[in-house]
């Protein structure tokens, strides 16, 4: 190798060198992350460590940011929001890449302002609030559960035990009041409510606290979902410990803070626990694994060398996981060419004067791009899977449940977004299709020691009574009267108030009265008064209708109601021929014209074979005549000898029983029932009509005929009182009246005990009952149910019942004792043509036979020798066969044709016979 060439390689080395130099330049061999937390807080505690450890691991990692090293700048926010703010734009002036927190929801909000407009992203480990996720927020991103699928599960656990109702006990500030509006959209779709909301401010001292829990006790609802922050939680247990409150009957849902502070524990103070027996807690659920039980050991190590009392819970995972994050985002930051450079904001400036150093605080360029790759991260922490789904929520969120009993807690079960609740760990659902279906979970230990699933509620103990409405109606006193405020009696009330007094809990009652005793108040009007909060509950003859059960609650029917049709009914007069009236003209008509065709054709058959149907014309007209009429009764003198004929008279004797039957029903009915004054029978004759109809006025009557019915409202007329009913139906639609009334059964029955002139007409067209109306998912309103089937099954509705009805002033008539019709053709049409098809056939086959018989006879009268007077005879006689000679045929006896047609055959026989010898005498000679 030449000099020249020496020195050539050697520039060439230097120039690579030199490139390699600016390559490695180009990588910053050190980059700082920010984390801002509360160091003496049981979150923070275990946060610390984990973060440090979490750095550390990273550092020692060659794989992630090989040649640059990972600096932590963190900074304490002590509780407090001001604090907190400053310490954020203090750790702002380090020039960040990152900040792992807030911890606390509250400076969450605040300082993402600041990391919008700096382009410094928040990874925040314990801010649980929902709101945080908004689009206001871009830069924040929650590296933790999102209480919005926290206060899912809750939902689910409320709906899985059935309880409707919740009292939510919270912390007055933006974590709270952000989960338990996550806790109401949640219950709502489990049809479910926050009945309560006690708020407790703040830092809050055990006075505060206990006040707050006081006026929570006095409300109904006994399931109680607790979202506070741990020295909050603290306090709440133990004021409600001192008020009897964690006892039998109540029911505690507490968010993970507690299951944070029970982790955090390193000894369990058994007097603490007995504050907290019987609890259902939450508690973010990660999965076992080797990771995570190598992070364990090194944290507890780490613990130990620093002396550090308090234990390990979920939110040091995810601080650790959020650490990880960062990391590997920075190394596909840098991978990808992006430089770590800060620029000076134009719009901070330090006016004169100004100490605060606003212009310290500079923007990072490459902000969006690491935003951008943080949601892209995609890997196995000790928490699981670490990946952001595209609400820029952690996917597979998931909860433990836990029970808190004795010294500790158990394991009774899971939650998560894919399955629901479950005994089965959400990794395992994870790998199946999503069925929420098959909710499950293990036995709870209850508050109390007990092992019965409490009710959840009680009777509000407020002081204040149930607000009742009552209608205070013009008529049907029976059903429900009012004598004065709050004084009111009826059937209907009668059985509310026995209902009440079987409820396992004493509930006072105040009637309000609704309406001014002239006019029918509007009874969805009061219904809507009982959803509009102003009543709790009303008590009456209320049907529970379609328009009632969309904005409330009823009770099991405690008395079958439908609508029937009620009508005037008329007695009917003597009259001497009552007797004519069952069959119409045209039925009677038919009837004797199907008597002289039966008797025609049976004298028909007969006439040839038999002696009874011979004779001279006179006594043969007057057999048909009388043989006919005298099937009625079966009493015919004359035996029947063909076999057509006895076929033809027992199908006839058959329409002759029907027929007498009938007949006499039909007389029955008429010389003893009522007969319909208006002609309307029941509810299609109704629709089909244009006469007026009487309904009761507030009732749901009207609604159902308009539109279910589609009669026109100008036929319907409101009536309020048993004697506007009454008038109506005496006037009639030719007076001003109605001619019918349609009404509820129970009503209608009142009415006829007071006038016998009117009957129920046609079927009962609707089935439904009444009960007692409350608001929607009211407690009361299943419990009086039960105390409603108790009644009935008792015995004790029907006594109820019987000491209110038993008076009648008519006896009582059956339906179908109103408005017998007259017979006609129609409803015997099948009949009569069977009747006559039979004949018909009989006939023919008759004739068939006759025919035959005279062309046999025929045939032997033309082959036998005629005499020189039958020649003549024949000579005289037209060829063919005449329409005369064949009735000739007809009527004469059937003997006699046979008689003749033998001897005749004999005569052939001889004649053939004689012919023969004579042509053998001849052959002889």
């Amino acid at each position: 190798m030449g000099a020249a060439q020496l020195v050539a390689w050697f520039l060439a080395l230097a120039a690579a060198a030199g490139a390699a130099v600016s390559a490695a330049g180009a990588r910053p061999s050190e980059v700082a992350l920010g984390a801002l937390f509360t160091y003496d807080s049981t979150i923070g505690r275990a946060a610390r460590l984990a973060i440090e450890l979490a750095v550390d691991d990273v550092n020692a990692d060659g794989t992630v940011l090989a040649g640059t090293k990972l600096s932590l700048k963190s900074r304490d926010t002590n509780c407090s929001a001001f604090l907190g703010t400053v310490e954020a734009f203090q750790l702002m002036e380090e020039n960040v890449v990152a900040v792992i927190g807030p911890q606390s929801s509250g400076i969450g909000h605040v300082i993402s302002h600041v990391a919008n407009e700096l382009h410094v992203p928040l990874l925040s480990f314990a801010a649980t609030d929902p709101a945080l996720a908004a689009l206001e927020y871009p830069y924040f991103l929650r590296t933790t559960i999102s209480d919005y699928f926290q206060m899912n599960a809750v939902a689910s656990i409320v709906d899985y035990y059935q309880w409707k109702r919740v009292t939510a006990i919270y912390v007055d500030d933006d974590y709270g009041r952000g989960g338990v509006s996550a806790l109401g959209d949640a219950l709502a779709t489990k049809r479910a409510i926050i009945s309560y909301k006690a708020a407790i401010p703040p830092n809050s001292n055990a006075d505060v606290i206990s006040d707050v829990l006081v006026r929570a006790n006095m409300m109904e609802s006994r399931v109680m979902v607790v979202h506070v922050n741990p020295d909050t939680g603290k306090r709440i247990f133990s004021a409600a410990n001192k008020l009897q409150m964690v006892a039998s009957g109540y029911v505690w849902i507490v968010t993970d803070w507690l299951a944070a502070v029970l982790d955090s524990s390193a000894s369990r103070d058994l007097k603490d626990m007995s504050h907290i027996q019987g609890l259902i807690v939450l508690r973010q659920h990660t999965p076992e694994s080797d990771a995570k039980n190598k992070f364990i050991s090194k944290w507890n190590t780490m613990a130990r060398n620093r002396s550090v009392t308090s234990g390990l819970n979920s939110y040091g995972f995810y601080a650790y996981d959020s650490v990880w994050t960062v990391a590997r985002a920075i190394d596909q930051f840098l991978d990808s060419g992006q430089q770590i450079n800060f620029s000076t904001d134009p719009r901070l400036h330090d006016s004169n004067g100004n100490t605060l150093r606003l212009s310290t605080l500079k923007i990072f360029d490459g902000g969006e791009q690491m935003l951008q790759q943080l949601l892209l991260t995609n890997f196995t922490g000790v928490t699981g899977p670490v990946q952001f789904g595209s609400d820029r929520n952690l996917v597979r969120p998931a909860y433990d449940i836990l029970n808190v009993g004795g010294s500790g807690s158990r394991l009774i079960g899971y939650w998560s977004n894919h399955s629901g609740l479950s005994i089965a760990a959400p990794e395992i659902l994870y790998q199946k299709p999503p069925n929420t279906s098959a909710q499950q979970l293990y036995n709870v230990l209850w508050p109390g020691d007990s092992t019965t699933m409490p009710r959840g509620w009680v009777f509000r103990n407020n002081g204040q009574a149930l607000r009742v409405g009552v209608p205070n109606k013009a008529s049907f006193k029976d059903l429900v009267s009012s004598r004065g405020p709050g004084n009111v009696t009826g059937y209907c009330i009668d059985v509310f108030n026995t209902a009440i007094k079987l409820l396992p809990y004493p509930v006072p009652v105040q009637f309000v009265t609704i309406g001014d005793g002239t006019k029918n108040p509007s009874y969805i009007g009061i219904v809507s008064m009982v959803a509009a909060n102003t009543l709790d509950a009303a008590v009456g003859d209320f049907a529970i209708v379609r328009n009632g059960t969309a904005i409330s609650e009823y009770t099991q029917p405690y008395v079958e109601a439908g609508l029937v049709i009620v009508a005037p009914v008329k007695q009917t007069p003597p009259s001497a021929w009552a007797f004519l009236k069952p069959f119409t003209l045209e039925m009677w008509c038919v009837t004797g014209a199907l008597f002289i065709l039966v008797g025609v054709v049976v004298w028909l058959l007969e006439h040839r074979i038999n002696e009874d149907f011979r004779g001279s014309p006179r006594r043969q007209v007057i057999t048909i005549i009388w043989f006919s009429f005298s099937t009625m009764f079966t009493a015919h003198r004359e035996n029947i000898l063909s076999a057509l004929g006895r076929f033809v008279l027992i199908i006839w004797l058959f329409v002759v029983l029907i027929i007498n039957s009938s007949y006499t029903a039909s007389l029955t009915s008429i010389l003893t029932v009522q007969q319909l004054d208006t002609g309307i029978t029941g509810l299609d004759s109704l629709i089909a009509s244009s006469l007026p109809i009487g309904y009761q006025n507030g009732k749901f009557t009207k609604k159902y005929l308009i539109q279910e019915l589609n009669i026109p409202e100008s036929r319907l007329v409101a009536l309020n009182t048993i004697q506007e009913y009454a008038d109506a139906l005496n006037r009639g639609p030719n007076y001003g009246g109605v001619a019918v009334i349609v009404d509820e059964k129970p009503y209608i029955d009142i009415f006829l005990s007071y006038y016998c002139n009117f009957r129920i007409v046609g079927q009962q067209f609707t089935r439904e009952g009444w009960g007692f109306a409350f608001q929607r998912d009211s407690p009361l309103a299943a419990d009086m149910s039960t105390a409603i089937l108790q009644l009935s099954e008792s015995g004790q509705l029907q006594r109820i019942h019987d000491e209110w009805f038993t008076r009648r002033g008519c006896a009582s008539d059956d339906e179908s004792q109103v408005g017998a019709t007259r017979l006609g053709v129609g409803s015997f049409s099948g009949l009569f043509l069977m009747c006559a098809l039979i004949c018909i056939f009989a006939l023919v086959v008759f004739f068939i036979r006759i025919c035959w018989q005279y062309n046999q006879y025929s045939s032997s009268e033309a082959a036998r020798e005629p005499s020189a007077a039958d020649a003549d005879a024949i000579q005289r006689r037209p060829s063919g066969c005449s329409f005369k000679e064949l009735l000739q045929f007809v009527d004469k006896k059937e003997e006699e044709i046979r008689r003749k047609m033998k001897r005749r055959s004999s005569d052939k026989d001889n004649q053939a016979a004689g012919s023969s010898g004579a042509l053998s005498v001849t052959s002889a000679y």
